[in-house]
Order: structure tokens, then sequence, then C-alpha cells
């Protein structure tokens, strides 16, 4: 499979205040299915180009402010990285793809407002400057949380807050009008915010989902190595499916704390998928691939219901697979699992010893 080209610069971290909150809730989210949301089709297909300028007239109901490069330079305080507030994404005007998936953030992230989705404030198109200004997420994304060299264990209610959220902003696109594969699902385009709210982010190479009688699109093969269904891979096929298998990969990153590709491990372990997934059904296997900062502070019984989400979302063929709703069902019942250690019990117990004072004691035994 063909890597993804990246065609973003950094994102560049500033100060804008806006008066808009940044939060939506679910309740405000189901009262914007009114309205004909814009494709992207609409605009790449279109015979007569649409000016960019247009693009939120077209948006009904949509909040998007249109910035000059003159007023982001001032509101940013020349993109500082001081107040951080919000993150201005700048376009790499070299990529093939770029102007693109530039456009594919705003028709998305233009219309689309949910929790679970990072909230798009505005954008700049001015001669050859193409910018994009989003909320900040405090957390930053999380692979940074997971693999980051500072990063530390989050707890298994945490992992499980994270992932419920995904979920829910997923399933959200699948459930659309018009349905939205997210083609692009991986712990890079998770950002969290201080309260580990997860978010999807980065739409560029999103798609709206075929209608009718026909259950896929047929795609150039884009997205991240380890993440792609192989059905998408082998045949360019793209379906709901598809991010849903994408969804088990990072559903095994969670727990494990292991990358999907790590070139560093033994040959036998470089792919998580393919060393994990196997063992997915081996409750006595299934301690021992979790992630030892853990400690053994998890679940029991959540451990081995996730474990058991993940492997029907990795299925090789997309037809075993669940729905996006079904893994939220399955994640809102596991928020407040029983939290019984599966981890080895340790005792610290004080043994007095002669005079020798006393010994700290980590076997268990009094």
């Amino acid at each position: 499979m063909t890597p993804k080209k990246i065609t973003w610069k950094s994102i560049i971290l500033s100060c804008y205040k806006t008066k808009c909150p940044l939060q939506e809730t679910e309740k405000q989210v189901l009262k914007q299915g009114s309205f004909q949301r814009l494709s992207l089709s609409d605009i790449t297909n279109s015979s007569s180009a649409l000016l960019i300028e247009d693009i939120s007239n077209s948006f009904i109901g949509s909040k998007l402010y249109t910035f000059t490069l003159e007023e982001l330079w001032e509101v940013t305080h020349n993109f500082s990285r001081s107040n951080l507030l919000v993150a201005v994404k700048l376009l790499d005007l070299d990529g093939s793809q770029g102007h693109r998936e530039w456009l594919a953030e705003i028709i998305f992230l233009g219309q689309l407002r949910h929790p679970h989705l990072v909230k798009l404030i505005g954008y700049c198109c001015e001669e050859e400057h193409r910018h994009l200004v989003y909320e900040y997420m405090a957390r930053g994304s999380l692979e940074n949380q997971l693999f980051g060299r500072y990063s530390a264990a989050m707890s298994w209610s945490t992992t499980m807050k994270i992932a419920l959220g995904a979920a829910k902003g997923l399933a959200f696109l699948h459930e659309a009008d018009k349905l939205i594969i997210y083609r692009d699902f991986k712990t890079s385009n998770i950002l969290l915010d201080s309260y580990y709210r997860a978010k999807l982010s980065d739409f560029g190479l999103a798609t709206d989902g075929s209608e009718g009688e026909d259950t896929h699109v047929t795609t150039r093969i884009m997205g991240a190595h380890g993440y792609a269904a192989p059905e998408y891979i082998m045949t360019g096929h793209l379906t709901t499916m598809s991010d849903v298998y994408s969804f088990g990969v990072v559903l095994l990153e969670l727990p494990t704390g292991k990358r999907v590709m790590d070139k560093t491990c033994p040959s036998r372990e470089q792919s998580l998928v393919e060393w994990i997934r196997p063992h997915l059904k081996d409750q006595r296997k299934l301690y021992h691939i979790m992630d030892p900062r853990l400690e053994g502070q998890f679940p029991a019984k959540g451990s081995q219901s996730v474990a058991a989400l993940a492997y029907k979302c990795l299925s090789y063929h997309p037809k075993p697979r669940p729905t996006t709703s079904y893994v939220v069902k399955i994640l809102e019942l596991l928020q407040d699992f029983d939290h019984t250690e599966i981890g080895p019990f340790v005792y610290v117990a004080m043994e007095k010893s002669g005079d020798r004072g006393y010994v700290v004691r980590k076997d268990g035994k009094k």
C-alpha cells in the first residue's frame, strides 16, 4: 500500500479568543439534521469551479469565520506559541493532495458539529495561503499520550472513556443522512482535551459513502500503514466497515500500549494485529499482552469484553464486523465496569525481625 503523503505543515498553536463556545452537546447535534449537507463531490465534480468564498454561504447553519491573512496574523500574535487557545493548520503547497484535503476539511468540519469531532472555527484562503483554525486540544493526540517520550500510563477508565468518545464520533459520521467514511482513523488523528474527551480530527482523506444499492466506493488506496482494512488494500473498496477495522486496531493499541507497527520489536511482534489477534480469545494470555504500566489495575471481565470487541472489529472479512453503533453500546456498558484486578496481588507488610528492626515484604505473606 502506498503510504499517505504528508501534505500539511506542522500545526502552529496560537491564541485566538472566540465568543463561540467550543463544546457541543449531543442534544444540540441532534437538532442539526434538518439541512441538506453539501458534499465533497458537489465541489470536486462541479463543472464550474465554486469560489471558496461562496463555500461558507452554502453551509446552512454553519458558524465558520472567514479570516483574512492580516486578521490571522493579528489574532494569533504572529502565530505565537504562547496563550494556546486555538490551533492553526497551514497547507503545504508542495503537496499533491494538499488543496483537495484542505477543501475536504472545510466541507466536512464546516458543516458537522458533534461533541467528538474537533471544532473548525474558520479558515483563510488568500492568494497562495491556505489556513485552517481549530479549537485547541490541551492534551494533544492520543498517539502522543500513548507513545510520547515522557508519556505516563493512563488508567483503565480513562482509556475506556477515550475509546467510547472516538467510537461516538465515528458512529456519528456513519449514521449521517449522507454517510461519511473517515478513512484515516488512527491514534494521531484522535485529539484529547484537558478532560480526556476524544475528538476526531484531520478529515483530509474523508469521503462521502455510497448511496442506494452500492455498498462501497472505490478509491485510490490511502491511509496509514497498519490501520487499513485488508479488503481496502486488496481491492480499493471502501465501506464503513473499513473504518471499523481501523477502530479495532486502535482498540488494541489503547490497552496494550504498543504501536500498530514497530520495527524495533522482534519480527513476530512487529505487526500488532498479526501478533495479538490470535490471543484475544485466550483469557490466560490476555494479562500478558496488556500494557505493563497498568500494573494489573484493570477489570478482568472488562478487559475480556474489550478483547472480544477488538476481535470482531478486526475480522479479516468485513461482513462479520460490528457496526459503530454496536461498538458504542458495548463500550458504554464498560464505562462503569467492576474494577476487579487480574494482576498479581501485592501485599506490603511490615515484619519485625529481631534486632534488625522492620523488613518490608511483598510476597503476600503475613
